[in-house]
């Protein structure tokens, strides 16, 4: 990640979370569900989520696991993570939250039963890196799950870019006072592999199988999931 985008996710973080809520008209709450079910993490698992940001993800799967799971938060970004521990306190949810760089994460090996990322892998530098580590640290068996930004086809697609284009930077610049973040935003999720695309990436890794996407809410986002074979 650029400084420029460091300094960029620090300057949005008091509001990141209300900016969200607006903009995606809360249909964002069901993509994280969505996600936590098709990780296919069970009570008492292990759960790395890496960009965590205010760690909405995080506290999704913290609930799916139950009390003697274990729910470790991750991201570059201290200023978005700083908000996280308060979050889960309000919440009753007990979450480690921790900085560490996605492409060289401090775990061992298959440390955890499932590592995700969500709207995040697109702002790292070597997404195949990330991947490739985020594989790394779990079990044999055990998936990895993103979720991120893709770009819809259709009648979708072209009321999708309108709003990404005129909307969401008008909106996120109100409520953040940073336009050019949500100018940013757009313009990379438009850009970024998408379906089959990310799916080479994460093969490109070697560590992962049976990769599959699904498309959500008309293509708006996608969710990718990947076993991690025995290697």
């Amino acid at each position: 990640m650029s400084e420029a985008v460091h300094s960029m996710f620090s300057d949005i973080a008091p509001r990141y979370d209300l900016a969200n809520s607006i903009l995606s008209l809360g249909v964002h709450h069901a993509w994280r569900s969505l996600t936590v079910k098709e990780s296919g993490v069970k009570p008492g698992g292990h759960v790395l989520d890496c960009a965590t940001g205010t760690g909405d993800l995080a506290l999704a799967f913290k609930r799916a696991v139950g009390p003697t799971g274990r729910v470790l938060g991750t991201d570059f970004n201290a200023d978005m993570l700083s908000f996280a521990p308060a979050k889960a306190k309000r919440k009753g949810l007990h979450i480690e939250f921790e900085v560490a760089d996605a492409m060289n994460l401090p775990y061992a090996d298959a440390s955890f039963d499932v590592a995700s990322i969500s709207f995040g892998i697109r702002n790292v530098d070597k997404p195949a890196t990330a991947l490739g580590e985020m594989a790394r640290v779990v079990k044999p068996g055990g998936r990895v799950v993103v979720l991120e930004f893709g770009q819809p086809k259709g009648l979708m697609g072209l009321t999708y870019r309108w709003y990404s284009k005129s909307i969401i930077p008008f909106i996120g610049g109100l409520i953040t006072g940073h336009r050019e973040a949500y100018e940013y935003l757009p313009t990379t999720a438009a850009a970024f592999p998408c379906r089959e695309e990310f799916l080479e990436l994460m093969k490109s890794t070697g560590r992962l199988v049976d990769c599959r996407y699904r498309a959500l809410t008309g293509g708006i986002a996608f969710l990718y999931v990947g076993t991690v074979r025995a290697l």
